[in-house]
Parts: structure tokens; C-alpha cells; sequence
């Protein structure tokens, strides 16, 4: 328990490097996935697109959206926003960093997943083979005299090695697709990693000190929620402490004042009294359960203005 208690505090001082593994590890997943999952395309007409357009962004959404459940600073980002005003105002500034942080690390499984599929091409070669003109790939006489709609059907079965016969054909129009899909991929990495390189480059021609401002206080939010959740976990325990002591006191007192006199020199005893101290000294004044509710909720509708006072340090 010992191991894991110090890897937790070691995730909780870390949690920008947590975050950045959790990230790359999404990645990883996502290509992962991609390579173990059995791609299977309907060869119909009415399912072809639906089928490989929906496996080229669903998932790329789903991922999405689990960057932001594994991210905590979610629930922060949503407190702040939400909190009242009270004494501490609300810089928007502050909001937008870190929502822009969370969606940059979002958006790195999204993005593994779209490349690795346009790279493979199975995708692209469902979404549109009905769209090719089977002409290009030689053989005319295998449509000649056919209708519209078979003609449509016939080119659906392109993705599905068992379902059309004319195997040269098939090959032909597979790779004019998937070069295309792959030629999609690389302008996608390409617009991808051209953003990134923008974003990193402007970022220094804008003024510093409104950046390191706004990072500052991010941090800041961050640090005072883990620091008000620890203290009220370290409340709640002392406030038990003193409650069941004061409980056993109340119950048994007798017994108590007959183990007091029978050994009014043992250092247990003594140990018991400091401990006794200084759960009360870390109860700071509250004592009662009204006050606590009461500390809470103002702790919500007005947290103290950012301006410390000397005399109360």
C-alpha cells in the first residue's frame, strides 16, 4: 500500500507529465486498435459511405471525448467557470488557457487514429468506390448493357475480395483509391504538424507576461483545489478523532478516570494527549457541523480575494 500511496502522490506533484503519458499512451492505443480491429465493409450501396465515413470520425470523436474524462482539470476548468463571482473575480484569460491545454491533449488520439486510417485506405476505399468510373480500369465489356443501379452495386463490391470475381479490376481501382487516401493522410499530418509549428512559433511574439500570468494562475487554481481538498480530508479526519474520543469519554468515564489514576505516569498516555492536541489544533476553531457547512458553502459563493494581509500571515 506504501508503493502505491507514493506513486499516487508522485502522479498528483507530476500531473502535467501524467497527463502528456496518459496522452501518449491514447496514441499508442488508438493505432493499437486500429490494427486489431477487423475492418468489414457491407459492399451495399446504401452502407458503403455510411460504414467507412463513420469509421474514419467516430471513434477519432470517442477519443475525443475520453482526452477530456481522463483530464482533471475538466472539473477545474468547469468550477471556475461556473463558481460565483463573490470576492474573487473570474479572468476569462485563465478559462481559455486551460481549456486550450486540455483540447491540445485531446486532440493527440484523434489524431493518430485519422492518419493511421487514411494511411491504410480500407476506409476511404468503402466510402467511395461507388464513385469510380470502372471505365478508367480497362475491361469495358464487364459493364456494357448494365443499368445504373447495377452498375452501382457491382462497384460496391470492390472493397470485398470474395465478392467480385474480376480480380485485375479490383486491385486497379483498390490502389487509385488508397493512393488517394494515403496522399489525404500525408496532407493531414502535414496541415497537423504545420499548425503545431505556427502555434509554437507566434506564441513568443505576443507578450510574455500576460502569458506567464495566465499560466501562473492556472497553476494556481489547480494547486488551491488539491490544498482545500486536503486540508478538508485532514479536518474531516481530526474532527472524527476528536468526536470518538470525546464519545468513549462520555460513555466510559469512569473507566477512564480508574486507567488515568492506575498509571498517571505513563508516557502512552502522554503520547495520547498530544495526539489529542493536536488533532484539536488542526480542527482550527470549527467544532461544530453548522460552522463547517457554513465554511463550505462560502468556500463556493465567495472565496477570499487573492490579496494576502500581513497581520494574518
Amino acid at each position: 500500500m506504501d508503493k502505491f500511496r507514493m506513486m499516487f502522490q508522485f502522479l498528483q506533484s507530476n500531473q502535467e507529465s501524467f497527463m502528456n503519458g496518459i496522452c501518449g499512451i491514447m496514441a499508442l492505443a488508438s493505432a493499437q486498435m486500429y490494427s486489431a480491429f477487423e475492418f468489414s465493409c457491407p459492399c451495399m450501396p446504401e452502407y458503403n459511405y455510411t460504414y467507412g465515413i463513420g469509421l474514419l470520425f467516430i471513434p477519432p470523436i470517442w477519443f475525443f471525448m475520453l482526452g477530456f474524462v481522463l483530464n482533471n482539470n475538466v472539473s477545474v476548468l468547469a468550477e471556475e467557470w461556473k463558481r460565483p463571482t463573490g470576492r474573487r473575480r473570474k479572468d476569462p484569460t485563465i478559462l481559455r488557457y486551460m481549456f486550450c491545454s486540455i483540447t491540445q491533449r485531446s486532440l493527440i488520439a484523434p489524431a493518430v487514429w485519422v492518419s493511421v486510417t487514411l494511411m491504410d485506405g480500407k476506409s476511404f476505399l468503402c466510402a467511395f468506390s461507388i464513385n469510380l468510373d470502372i471505365d478508367r480500369f480497362g475491361n469495358y465489356s464487364l459493364v456494357k448493357g448494365m443499368s445504373e443501379t447495377e452498375k452501382i452495386k457491382l462497384l460496391a463490391r470492390i472493397p470485398c475480395k470474395d465478392l467480385f470475381e474480376h480480380q485485375e479490376i479490383r486491385v486497379a481501382a483498390s490502389r487509385y483509391i488508397k493512393c488517394i487516401s494515403q496522399a489525404c493522410g500525408w496532407m493531414f499530418l502535414l496541415m497537423m504538424t504545420f499548425t503545431a509549428f505556427l502555434i509554437r512559433a507566434i506564441r513568443p511574439c505576443f507578450t510574455q507576461a500576460a502569458f506567464l500570468k495566465t499560466k501562473y494562475w492556472s497553476h494556481y487554481i489547480d494547486i488551491e483545489r488539491k490544498m482545500f481538498d486536503e486540508t478538508c480530508k485532514e479536518h474531516a479526519k481530526s474532527f472524527a478523532k476528536v468526536c470518538i474520543h470525546q464519545y468513549f469519554e462520555n460513555i466510559s468515564g469512569e473507566m477512564r478516570s480508574f486507567h488515568r489514576h492506575r498509571s498517571c505516569n505513563d508516557d502512552s498516555d502522554d503520547d495520547d494527549e498530544d495526539n489529542k492536541k493536536s488533532d484539536e489544533d488542526k480542527l482550527l476553531g470549527i467544532r461544530a457541523q453548522d460552522d463547517m457547512n457554513k465554511v463550505l458553502w462560502n468556500w463556493h459563493t465567495c472565496k477570499p480575494a487573492l490579496a494576502l494581509r500581513k497581520d494574518q500571515i
